[in-house]
């Protein structure tokens, strides 16, 4: 309340907390980080004694900022972290956006004609439940030949 008192932004700063605010207070630094983890935030301050002990315990979140020297506002405008972060919780499964994003990756396969053979029946059935049928003749072609003379 007395930061809010002279707020240039009081209005939108009030009704931000009154909507999306939250304080839960846990028994221990392990409920806090499985907590945290839960909620996967796109920022995520760590401002306890020993920062980097804690920080193998956290699995998502966008940034992390260790120790009560660094708030959120040194990666948003000085120490060059990628601002574009995972929001609502996407930070379970995604990544800040950052020069890889942009970067072009091929998936390599290659099965030997014994690897195929071990894998056949398994692609014929899902390839055939799929509706897929030539998917499934493709690996019979090549692994049992061409007795229909297909071409």
């Amino acid at each position: 309340e007395l930061q809010l008192a002279d707020h240039p932004r009081r209005t939108l700063t009030e009704k931000a907390i009154a909507n999306y605010g939250l304080i839960v207070v846990v028994e221990s630094l392990n409920a806090a980080a499985e907590l945290s983890n839960e909620f996967a935030p796109e920022h995520l301050e760590l401002e306890v004694a020993d920062p980097w002990a804690m920080l193998d315990q956290i699995r998502h979140a966008g940034a992390i900022f260790l120790g009560d020297s660094t708030p959120e506002a040194v990666g948003d405008y000085l120490a060059g972290p990628n601002h574009t972060l995972p929001t609502s919780g996407a930070a379970r499964y995604a990544s800040a956006l950052g020069v890889e994003t942009f970067m072009k990756h091929s998936s390599l396969i290659q099965y030997s004609p014994t690897a195929l053979a071990k894998v056949a029946t398994a692609i014929d059935l899902l390839a055939r439940a799929e509706g897929l049928p030539s998917h499934a003749d493709s690996v019979r072609l090549r692994t049992q030949g061409n007795p229909k003379g297909e071409a």
